[in-house]
């Protein structure tokens, strides 16, 4: 009896630790992810970039190859940009692909056979987060954001855009189109954080807990797939094993949005593809989709059986809709 009462209390004690560890994590997760000071994005250490390179690597190995590869100057470092272009599709009003966090150019590999064939298509590497962009002047602002990518596009001679964002990217891009409309042909924003809303509470814990450095593995790939809406997160897909990394290895050094007022919402009056996940979803709730409509051209869909991860989710969806919206955009 006695030893049964002392194993009680030892796992009650264990238990509330655990439960401390958890809130302690939250709190300097959140803390660093709000209020952190502006700064460089930088790798940690030489070894932990060469780790997340070979990883990137391997991920972008899985793409089609590019047709060019890009090191553009900006005001606020040199951004990494990939290009493919074909004689067919030269003169194309190119797609702008401008991705989520920690997921670089690779995100979009189930994407681009969708998109390669009517469209020059360019993809970033966002300056400030994992990747091989170079952050040389620190971002202080989202508005910041939408400059560098304004320097990127003017450097490749891009006058017109068919512009799309996934997550902290939908972001970034939704700011570019509201400081740059008469740039942005067509706006695509698919599961844009902060955009409309916040992100519900539970989503947000573990996307700022996923990028704490020193994490245990388990608790790192723990957080990323909740992020991601899976239910175990194969660290030896090439993609995976990429975000993994970067999340442990890069110090991101950027600025966290804030949700677009209803004047500015009004204001963008650009044709604008929005799609939102139907569960996980870090855009928000119901309230989210109703303020995306205010939007004045926009088609605003929920996606049904998606989570945050929707780009690779509904990969032959977006395949098929997004270029027949582009199509329809550049008809008017």
């Amino acid at each position: 009896m006695t030893q049964h009462i002392r194993s009680s209390r030892f796992v009650r004690c264990a238990g509330t630790a655990l439960v401390a560890i958890f809130a302690v994590v939250g709190l300097v997760a959140a803390y660093q992810f709000f209020f952190g000071a502006p700064g460089v994005g930088h790798f940690r250490s030489a070894d932990g970039r060469d780790s997340y390179v070979a990883a990137y690597e391997r991920a972008m190995a899985m793409l089609p190859p590019p047709s060019a590869v890009h090191d553009v100057p900006t005001r606020f470092g040199t951004v990494r940009v990939y290009e493919w272009t074909s004689p067919q599709t030269a003169d194309s009003v190119p797609v702008v692909l401008v991705p989520g966090r920690a997921s670089g150019v690779p995100m979009w590999g189930e994407n681009l056979p969708g998109f390669l064939p009517e469209h020059r298509v360019l993809a970033f590497d966002a300056l400030g987060d994992a990747g091989l962009s170079v952050q040389a002047a620190p971002l202080t602002s989202t508005d910041d954001q939408a400059l560098w990518i304004d320097d990127a596009l003017s450097g490749l001679g891009v006058e017109t855009a068919h512009v799309v964002g996934h997550s902290f990217g939908g972001a970034s891009a939704a700011s570019y189109a509201k400081q740059f409309p008469e740039k942005v042909r067509s706006l695509t924003l698919l599961e844009p954080v902060f955009t409309f809303g916040y992100p519900p509470a539970r989503m947000l814990f573990w996307a700022s807990v996923s990028t704490l450095p020193g994490l245990p593995t388990s608790w790192r790939d723990t957080a990323l797939a909740k992020v991601g809406g899976v239910d175990d997160y194969d660290s030896d897909d090439a993609m995976a094993a990429m975000i993994s990394e970067g999340s442990e290895y890069f110090s991101a050094a950027l600025p966290t949005p804030s949700p677009l007022s209803d004047d500015e919402l009004r204001a963008l009056d650009m044709p604008t593809y929005v799609a939102i996940a139907e569960r996980d979803s870090l855009v928000g709730d119901e309230k989210a989709a109703a303020r995306a409509r205010q939007l004045a051209d926009a088609e605003v869909l929920v996606f049904p059986d998606t989570t945050h991860s929707l780009p690779m989710q509904a990969k032959d969806r977006l395949n098929s809709e997004l270029p027949e919206f582009w199509r329809g955009v550049e008809q008017d």
